[in-house]
């Protein structure tokens, strides 16, 4: 399954909802990484808050991870808080490999991970 991804910004929460599914190559997160940002300048950001649905994600390669994780690591698109809805185990490690600052988590239910990030 090819990379997709898609963004919903919404301004009133300082809130960008993301949803990934497939496979990513390196030039995908490129692509990714380029309407991110795009996206953030609807926002307040750094300082917004982030929810990102990845149950529909497959396992990444290592370049592919490392690519992701040097993306959150850029002052410039930093959330003030990350949350992740992961639908497995495995994509749950992945994902916290991510990162490893404070204020991420990680959810199996959309709405308890809203809760988190708005509260």
């Amino acid at each position: 399954m090819d990379a997709t991804f898609n963004f919903l910004v919404d301004v009133r929460r300082n809130l960008m909802r993301v949803n990934m599914a497939g496979f990513f190559s390196e030039d995908d997160v490129q692509r990714f990484a380029n309407e991110y940002r795009s996206n953030l300048s609807k926002l307040n950001a750094p300082g917004h808050l982030t929810l990102v649905d990845i149950k529909q994600m497959k396992i990444q390669a290592q370049s592919v991870v490392n690519g992701f994780s040097s993306l959150l690591a850029s002052p410039d698109v930093r959330s003030r808080r990350l949350a992740f809805i992961c639908s497995s185990t495995l994509a749950r490690l992945q994902a916290q490999r991510l990162t490893d600052r404070e204020d991420v988590e990680f959810f199996d239910d959309e709405a308890k991970a809203e809760r988190w990030l708005t509260d």
